[in-house]
């Protein structure tokens, strides 16, 4: 899953970085306004902490903006302020959640897996299609009840995958959502390829049906016909 975290104060934004790192997120920074905006235009998130004081700008407009770029975007607004007024006025333009700081970095984590849960999968830790079961929180996958062993890249591309499934996914969206900021340092994207054969033929041994489909010099994508 990718986030972009919006947070002027560097430490604080480190530190937060840092911890959902651990939980095997992939993070984008931006420390202003104006670098929010252009990584919000250019990439695509499941998820926004977007800090409502900036230096150059108003967290709110973000908010506007995100819901107007893409939907699916959870977002949840961080801020030291504690007004109803910003909390309501964020709620309302579509905002999922609201933290005051200072938090605790594991509740801010629990409120981001919600977010994301509502927001791609129905709420529900778990999802199922047909045969497939997978586990988001301890990160499974089991196949007819048996359990099938992936990679980390693998098991992310298996989920956006199936939040994009009946979409065509081209190289440079899956790379941007699973590889986060290393995706820049690629100078082609073929190695996509592998990584899509080798999650496909895990699925197929397993007794999965073929779900995923090469769409020639396009991308890839996942579908249930």
């Amino acid at each position: 899953m990718k986030l972009i975290l919006i947070e002027d104060e560097k430490d604080l934004a480190s530190t937060i970085a840092s911890y959902l790192k651990e939980e095997e997120y992939f993070i984008d920074k931006a420390y202003t306004y104006s670098e929010a905006n252009e990584k919000i235009s250019m990439y695509s998130y499941d998820c926004a902490l977007v800090d409502l004081m900036l230096p150059d700008g108003n967290g709110i407009d973000l908010v506007k903006k995100l819901k107007e770029l893409n939907q699916q975007c959870g977002i949840i607004i961080i801020s030291a302020k504690e007004s109803l007024e910003d909390k309501v006025k964020g709620l309302n333009l579509g905002a999922d959640d609201y933290i005051t700081k200072p938090f605790h970095l594991a509740e801010l984590n629990a409120r981001i897996k919600s977010v994301i849960r509502r927001k791609h999968f129905d709420g529900g830790n778990t999802i199922y299609v047909n045969e497939l079961k997978i586990d988001i929180d301890k990160r499974e996958l089991t196949i007819n009840k048996i359990a099938i062993e992936l990679t980390r890249r693998e098991f992310d591309l298996l989920l956006f995958f199936i939040s994009n499934k009946e979409r065509v996914l081209n190289k440079e969206a899956i790379v941007e959502h699973v590889w986060g900021d290393n995706s820049s340092a690629f100078d082609s994207y073929d190695f996509v390829y592998t990584h899509v054969k080798n999650l496909r033929k895990k699925l197929k041994d397993s007794g999965a049906k073929d779900y995923l489909k090469s769409i020639y010099g396009i991308g890839y994508k996942f579908t249930l016909k």
